[in-house]
This record gives C-alpha cells, sequence and structure tokens, in this order.
C-alpha cells in the first residue's frame, strides 16, 4: 500500500518540481490584436518585466482575427506547460456569444492566470454636439431619436456594445455607423457625432479641445480624466470596462499559474508599469486567478445578455 501510495504520488511531485524551475526556455505571448495597438503595447510591456522577473524572454506574437478568437484557439490548441500565453481580453469573453460556432469554450477551454488593468472607455462627441454633459446627451437622443450617428469599430465590438448597454438601460435610439477602419475623422467632422473611444485614442482630441468627453464607462472615474464623470454617476449600476489580463490553456499546472499570477502581480504593482499603464488610460488591477476567473465568467454572462437582448449577428 505504502509503495502504491508513494507511486501514484510521484507524478504530482516530479510536476510541482516542474513548475517550480519554470520557465526554463522562452515564452510565447500570442495577441490577438495588430502590432502597434493598444493591446500589442500593454502585451510588450508586461512582457518585457515578466522575462526580466522570471528570467526567460516573452516573445509576443500577433495574431489578429476575428476579434481576438483566432488567438485565444491558438492558446486552446497548445501545450498546457505555461510557454504559450495569450493576452486575454474582454473581447474574448464577448466572442463566446458573438461567434456561437467557435471550435472551442474561452470559459471551458482557457485558465485564467492573471489581470492586468482594466479599459475604460470614453463616451467622446463632436464639439458641435449642443448637448455637454451626460444627462443633457440622453436628453437631447430622447428628444431626437435616430438622428444622432454613433461610430464603431465594428458589429460586436466593444463599443458597440457598450452603447446596447446605455440603450437598454437609459431607453435611447442612436444609429449605430459600424466602421472597418478609422472613424476619428469622420467624428471631428461631424458625420458621425458621438462614439465609444478608448482613452488612449481619444486623449488628445480631448485634451486640445477638438472632441468633447461625455463620461466615462467605468464605475468608478478615470485617474487620466478625473474631472470626467463616469456613466453610473447618471445612470446608476451601468459599468463597462474593457480589460486585459493573461490566460493559458485550461490543463496547466496550477503551481504554473500560481508562479505567473505572483509575477504578473508584482510586475503590475512596480511604480513604473503603474505608471506606463496609467498614461496609457487602463488602471493597473491585479487579481488572484480564482477571482480573474469568476470575471471572464460574469463578463460573457454580461454581454451575453445584451446580445441577445439587442439581437447582434455578425455576418
Amino acid at each position: 500500500m505504502h509503495l502504491a501510495v508513494g507511486a501514484a504520488a510521484l507524478p504530482a511531485a516530479v510536476r510541482g518540481a516542474w513548475a517550480l524551475d519554470y520557465p526554463t526556455r522562452p515564452v510565447r505571448l500570442i495577441v490577438g490584436f495588430p502590432a502597434g495597438t493598444g493591446p500589442d503595447v500593454i502585451a510588450r510591456l508586461i512582457g518585457q518585466k515578466l522575462g526580466d522577473r522570471l528570467g526567460q524572454q516573452f516573445f509576443i506574437e500577433n495574431r489578429s482575427g476575428a476579434g481576438s478568437s483566432m488567438a485565444a484557439q491558438d492558446v486552446v490548441a497548445a501545450a498546457a506547460d505555461g510557454y504559450t500565453l495569450l493576452l486575454s481580453a474582454n473581447a474574448n469573453a464577448v466572442n463566446a456569444s458573438l461567434y456561437p460556432n467557435l471550435p472551442f469554450s474561452f470559459v471551458r477551454d482557457i485558465a485564467a492566470v492573471g489581470m492586468i488593468c482594466s479599459a475604460p472607455f470614453l463616451l467622446v462627441a463632436n464639439t458641435d454636439m449642443p448637448a455637454k454633459t451626460l444627462p443633457e446627451f440622453i436628453a437631447y437622443a430622447k428628444a431626437n431619436p435616430d438622428r444622432i450617428n454613433m461610430a464603431s469599430p465594428g458589429i460586436g465590438t466593444t463599443p458597440h456594445l457598450m452603447y446596447e448597454l446605455l440603450r437598454m438601460m437609459t431607453g435611447i435610439e442612436l444609429v449605430h455607423v459600424p466602421y472597418r477602419g478609422g472613424y476619428i475623422p469622420d467624428l471631428l467632422s461631424g458625420q458621425v457625432q458621438v462614439a465609444f473611444s478608448t482613452i488612449t485614442q481619444s486623449l488628445q482630441y480631448v485634451s486640445d479641445g477638438r472632441l468633447r468627453a461625455l463620461a466615462v464607462s467605468s464605475a468608478k472615474r478615470s485617474d487620466v480624466l478625473p474631472d470626467v464623470p463616469s456613466i453610473g454617476e447618471s445612470v446608476p449600476g451601468y459599468d463597462a470596462s474593457g480589460w486585459f489580463g493573461i490566460c493559458a490553456p485550461k490543463a496547466t499546472p496550477a503551481a504554473i499559474i500560481d508562479k505567473l499570477n505572483n509575477a504578473i502581480n508584482a510586475t503590475v504593482a512596480e511604480t513604473d508599469t503603474r505608471t506606463r499603464l496609467i498614461a496609457l488610460g487602463v488602471p493597473p488591477l491585479s487579481m488572484t486567478s480564482a477571482e480573474f476567473g469568476k470575471l471572464i465568467d460574469d463578463d460573457t454572462e454580461k454581454w451575453a445578455k445584451v446580445i441577445r437582448a439587442a439581437n447582434i449577428k455578425v455576418e
């Protein structure tokens, strides 16, 4: 019996020792967005810091397509050994309902490792818009249904869903104008009047007065724009922040996930990292792997309800 128990415990002990040595070779961090975009900048910042902390290089590999679903699929299919990771985003939680025929389940097939930051958006308006505050905008939109054009990067994208959630909670009706490319020039010229934009994308235009910031999408105000109220201050319960974190294949050993989680949290806590993330408009945020997993579950359910209620379908 003692021999049998010892034999059964041996593989676990070997895996534990293997995890303690992790990483012994370079790590791939797959990003589901193009090089030079906000997610890519975040991945390169955190990847460099993790490499310095753990003693192995973290290679950034861009694999854009289907709102980060192609990158997630690559990670799901990879060996569960901690050497292939995903820069995950709230888009991955959205895609679970937006793309019903995906060959994997993000919740079932991915392990949450660590949170990096939240990613609030700004509801910005062309300066010719008569409304100067969010309550004024809601009142103006209700008085002018289907006469205000709202730009987004495409059907089912995070900004589109943020609008749909706001529509459900306030009753406003805007004309959604999905773009395949950048919409900022049309927003500046007034061809479209409002948009949910990342803080990174719109901060300079707000700072120099070419766009008006009506509200920030997160539950709390942004450290970058502390004078801009949150939507929740006028629409109680509204909270639609994006987020970025790191995930791994589901069967990745717990010891490796714990080691990575500790390294991510320590990296995010560094003054230099925090300063750089805040400057990008993405407040640093640390979580245990379990807490991050619950956030993914909750966001998947939250956006599934919005997608069903708005009957959003991608072509």
